[in-house]
Order: structure tokens, then C-alpha cells, then sequence
């Protein structure tokens, strides 16, 4: 069973060094930030003396207090003008402030899509695609709701607390705003504390959600092995047992927000209650007018409806700093392969690539070189053989730099790969893999990926020597067919040529075959041959092969087994050693003829 991985807990640590994270963003529009600040100010200060407009409009016309009631003109244009300004400068600071929150997602998704790239092979082959992609997706409008609400809640709010309680405790008896305080205080604490306690039921439910989302993609993705099986049914009792744990985290987190819910109506209840009580008291008594208790009464429900959102507000910070830091714990994750510093560009002169005693292992328990020397000279083709496992495909990686080896040196040029930028070393490296994934995008996207300016006679030139054209041809939309997820709308042997067709285009240094004509018939495969052997004459050439009928013309041929070369030697020199090599073959020219 494999073990899983719950979400770790949140510290108010990791919160603040979220949010100080963000900082870098919002400095690059200061002036905006503070402008938006400023319109704020003043939304709040406006806000704020709306009701003391209303208090003297009331008291204007009330007959105990005035001999003669007038229309009080000013009160009414100086109440209209406060209500405009409060909506007027709300929606400027949102207008100001929209570049800096959009600019900021844009910049961070940025910065973990390119993180995510520079990430090494391994970490690839242990992602959770639909996990990560959640992930992303979950941090970035974390970061939305983060700085808005931020900014236009919690702080707005703050600030009108602070100058309710500052005019009732000038203006009015203290205990206006001692209860007023307190009821500030207790409605904190309670959705500090009750907020805390919910959070693990919020980071189950995302931890639930992405799994389940990791599930449905992963069966998607693999739609046609699903079918093969007649595991339809299977996969949807797998992804059902994913969103049946979501469920009920789920639950228990709506659960708890009523509790919370009930609570913070309770705490604001209670402190207008009392609020009002007092004043009306006092109105009886004779201390206080009717447009004080209008004013009171409309300082109350100024300030606990934002109170009562401020709950909300707190606890959506809360959930959007988990999901955040679940973003950034991916840009957390160390490249494995890392440029030196002031590394220098590979500089190709002949392209003589040699291998230096060369160890790796994936894993500290899994070996899987030993000691492999050898040198490819410039222009010259070094074919590698062996069994399933030999680790022929891992001098590909090494050489690209996808890893670095244990032990021993790989030298192109008597340049050592691993003090070099991995830029300049994959740019003199092309390679036709064994298995083709394609973009889901058209043919003629997937050849020019590998020169993003090529012209289109170039395209169609690279299409020609890899035996594409007519296809494409034939083909409805020709160029403009689009070939699908992962290039499935295509045959196996269609994506070979694709990809040999972007190798032709990238025109590289060195080039590596890995079982390049694997998925071709044997017409395809001899009319191609011919052209990966005119691409490669002038080429340094690593051929990775399980056919040895197609690297009978190489300069030279290794055998490996179990991560060692164990023979080298021409085609007619090892079938003269009566060796592992000419086994192969002989297995092989049986298997053929048996065939036909």
C-alpha cells in the first residue's frame, strides 16, 4: 500500500512568509497601491459621516427641538454627496487596484510554470499532474482574493471601527464605546479561534479535492488502456472512493462554518442589543435626541455588517494562505540540475562526445551504470545494443544533462557537460525519442517546435526528408491537422516521423536515434534509414538500438548488459567474437524469417 501524504499544517510562520512573498509584487505598483489606499481613506471617512448627515437631518425636523421645521437643504445635498463618495471612491480603488492584483497571478504562475521546467527529470516522473495543476490553479486565485481582500476588507474595517469608537467616545457616554470594544474583541477572538479549529477540515478537503482531480486525469489521459480492459467500471469506483473522501471533508467543513456562523450572529446580536438599549434609555431620559439614536443605530449597522463579513473575509484569507503555500511549496522544491555559476556556453568544434568511467543510479539502491567508457569521434556513428533494462536509454539522459552522472565525466569537445549551460548543451543536441509525445496542437506546430522561427519551406523541407509530406498531404487540412492529446490521433509510426522531421528542422551538433524507426514497418523503416542516414553522415551520431539490422553501417556498436559494455567492435568484428552480439543477431535473423 502506498503511503499518503496528508498536507502539513499551516503555521503563522509559514502565513507571514506567504504574504511577505507577495511584497515583491505589490512594490512594483507602489503608486497604485497607495493610491488605492487613499481612495480607501477616504470611502471610510465619507462612510462614516453619513450617518451624522442623517442625525442632523432628523433632529432638523424634529418638532420637540424646533419651533419651525425647514426642509434642511444642506444635510440632504451633504448626505447624497457622502453616499457617492463612499460608492465613487469603492470603485476607483477597485479600478486602480485591478492591475496590481492581476499583474501579480501573472507573475507568479509565471515564476512556478518556470520553476516547474527547470525541475529535473525525476521530479517529472513523480509528479501528480492533475494534483499540481489544482494546485496552481487553487494558489492563483488564492492570491486574488489574498490582496483584495486584504486591502479592501480587513483594513477598511479596521479603520472604521477606529473612528466609530472614536466619535462615540468623544461625542457620547463611554460605554458606547466600551461595548462597542468589547464586542469587537469577543467576535475577533471567537472567529480567531473557531477559524483554527476548521482549517484542517479545509486542507483535507483541497488535499481530497486534488486527488481526486490527479485520479480523473491520469484515467483520462489513458482512455484507450481503460477501454482495452473494460475497466470503466473500475475507474470510475476509484475516482468515486477519491470524491467519497472529499465528501466528507466537505461536510465536516460546512459543518463547522454554522457553527461559526451562529456564533458571530450571536456575539454582533448581543452587542446591538445592548448598544440600542442604552440609547434608548438615554432618549427616554432626555439625554439623547432622536437623531442620536438614528446616528447610533446607523453606526451600529455600518460597522457590524462589515464585521459580520469580516468573518467571512478572515476565513477565506485563511483557506486562500493555505492554498498558497501549497503553490509555493512547488517552487520550493531544489532543481537537481543546476547550472554553475558564470557557466560558460558549450562551444562546438568538431563534436567528439566521450564518456569518462561513467557510474549513475537513479536511486542510491538501483545502479544502473557502471564504469561505461567510450568516445563517439566527430561525425563518426556509435550504435549502442543490449537487452530491455541495460541501461542504453540512460546514456541519452546523461548526455542531455537530465541528470548528472555518479561518478566519471561526459565530454563533448573535451568540454565537460556539467560546467556548461544545459541551454547551449541541448541546443547542439537532437534527439528522436522511442516513444513521440506530440502537443495538442497541429503537425505543423509539433515540426516547428524545434525552430520557433523557421520558415515554412523549412518546415515542409524537414517534413520531406523524414517521408512525411505526402501524408500530411493527403491529409484535409494538411499542415493545420491538429493530432491531439499526447499526438493519439496519430499512428505510431506518424509520430516517429514527427519527431524525426523536428529533429531534421532543429539541425543539431550531435543527434541521438532511441529506437527512432521502433514503431515503422519495414518499407517506412528502410526509406528512413536512408534519410537518418544522410542527416547523420556529417553528424556525431548515438544510435540506440533493439533492431541490430539497422546499425549493421555503424562506425562502431556496444553491447551492454546490466549497465556494463561488455563487447565493442564493428558488426562483422563482433559476429566474428561469437559473443552476446552475434546471439542477437542470429536470434533475431530467426525471428525474421520465421516471420516471413
Amino acid at each position: 500500500m502506498r503511503p499518503h501524504h496528508q498536507a502539513p499544517p499551516s503555521s503563522s510562520g509559514n502565513d507571514w512568509k506567504v504574504i511577505a512573498s507577495l511584497f515583491p509584487f505589490l512594490w512594483e505598483h507602489k503608486n497604485r497601491v497607495l493610491l488605492a489606499l487613499a481612495c480607501i481613506v477616504i470611502a471610510k471617512v465619507a462612510n462614516v459621516g453619513v450617518p451624522l448627515a442623517l442625525k442632523e437631518i432628523v433632529d432638523s425636523l424634529d418638532p420637540s427641538l424646533n419651533a419651525v421645521v425647514v426642509l434642511p437643504a444642506a444635510a440632504l445635498i451633504a448626505y447624497g454627496v457622502l453616499r457617492l463618495s463612499t460608492a465613487l471612491f469603492g470603485e476607483l480603488r477597485d479600478a486602480i487596484f485591478a492591475k496590481v492584483t492581476q499583474h501579480s497571478i501573472r507573475r507568479t504562475s509565471l515564476q512556478v510554470f518556470r520553476h516547474l521546467h527547470s525541475l529535473s527529470l525525476r521530479f517529472h516522473l513523480d509528479r501528480k499532474t492533475g494534483g499540481v495543476s489544482r494546485d496552481i490553479e487553487r494558489g492563483a486565485k488564492g492570491i486574488s482574493f489574498l490582496l483584495t481582500f486584504t486591502l479592501f476588507n480587513i483594513l477598511p474595517t479596521l479603520i472604521e471601527i477606529v473612528l466609530v469608537a472614536s466619535i462615540l467616545l468623544v461625542a457620547y457616554d463611554p460605554i458606547y464605546a466600551l461595548i462597542t470594544f468589547a464586542t469587537v474583541a469577543i467576535y475577533i477572538v471567537f472567529t480567531l479561534v473557531v477559524t483554527e479549529w476548521r482549517m484542517p477540515f479545509r486542507r483535507t478537503m483541497n488535499e481530497k479535492d486534488s486527488n481526486a482531480n490527479t485520479r480523473a486525469i491520469d484515467s483520462l489521459l489513458n482512455y484507450e488502456t481503460v477501454k482495452y480492459f473494460n475497466n470503466e467500471a473500475w475507474e470510475a469506483k476509484r475516482y468515486d472512493e477519491n470524491l467519497q473522501s472529499w465528501e466528507h471533508a466537505a461536510i465536516k467543513s460546512q459543518t463547522s462554518l454554522a457553527v461559526l456562523n451562529i456564533g458571530q450572529a450571536a456575539v454582533i446580536a448581543i452587542g446591538i442589543t445592548l448598544l440600542l438599549s442604552v440609547a434608548a434609555q438615554q432618549v427616554s431620559d432626555g439625554i439623547l435626541t432622536i437623531g442620536d439614536l438614528v446616528l447610533i443605530n446607523a453606526f451600529l449597522l455600518q460597522l457590524f455588517i462589515p464585521m459580520n463579513f469580516l468573518g467571512f473575509v478572515y476565513r477565506e484569507i485563511r483557506h486562500s494562505l493555505a492554498d498558497i503555500e501549497k503553490m509555493f511549496k512547488l517552487t520550493e522544491v531544489d532543481a537537481e540540475v543546476v547550472d554553475k555559476t558564470d557557466a560558460p556556453a558549450l562551444q562546438i568544434e568538431r563534436g567528439v562526445v566521450r564518456f569518462e568511467h561513467v557510474d549513475f543510479s537513479y536511486d542510491a539502491d538501483r545502479s544502473i551504470l557502471h564504469d561505461v567508457n567510450f568516445e563517439i569521434p566527430a561525425g563518426k556513428t556509435v550504435a549502442v545494443v543490449g537487452s530491455s533494462g541495460a541501461g542504453k536509454s540512460t546514456l541519452a539522459r546523461l548526455l542531455f544533462r537530465f541528470y548528472d552522472a555518479s561518478k566519471g565525466r561526459i565530454l563533448i569537445d573535451g568540454q565537460d557537460i556539467s560546467g556548461v549551460t544545459q541551454h547551449s548543451l541541448r541546443s547542439a543536441i537532437g534527439i528522436v525519442p522511442q516513444d513521440t509525445v506530440l502537443f495538442n496542437d497541429t503537425i505543423y506546430y509539433n515540426i516547428a517546435y524545434a525552430k520557433q522561427d523557421a520558415s515554412c519551406d523549412e518546415v515542409i523541407r524537414a517534413a520531406e526528408l523524414a517521408h512525411l509530406h505526402s501524408f500530411i498531404s493527403a491529409l484535409p487540412n494538411g499542415y493545420e491537422t491538429t493530432v491531439g492529446e499526447r499526438g493519439l490521433k496519430l499512428s505510431g509510426g506518424e509520430k516517429q516521423r514527427v519527431a524525426i522531421a523536428r529533429t531534421i528542422l532543429k539541425n543539431p551538433h550531435i543527434l541521438i536515434f532511441d529506437e527512432a524507426t521502433s514503431a515503422l514497418d519495414s518499407a517506412s523503416e528502410q526509406a528512413i534509414q536512408k534519410a537518418l542516414g544522410e542527416v547523420a553522415a556529417t553528424r556525431t551520431t548515438l544510435v540506440i538500438a533493439h533492431r541490430l539490422s539497422t546499425i549493421v553501417d555503424a562506425q562502431r556498436i556496444l553491447v551492454m548488459e546490466h549497465g556494463r559494455i561488455i563487447e565493442q567492435g564493428r558488426h562483422d568484428e563482433l559476429l566474428a567474437a561469437q559473443g552476446s552480439y552475434a546471439r542477437m543477431w542470429a536470434l533475431q535473423q530467426k525471428e525474421q524469417h520465421s516471420g516471413e
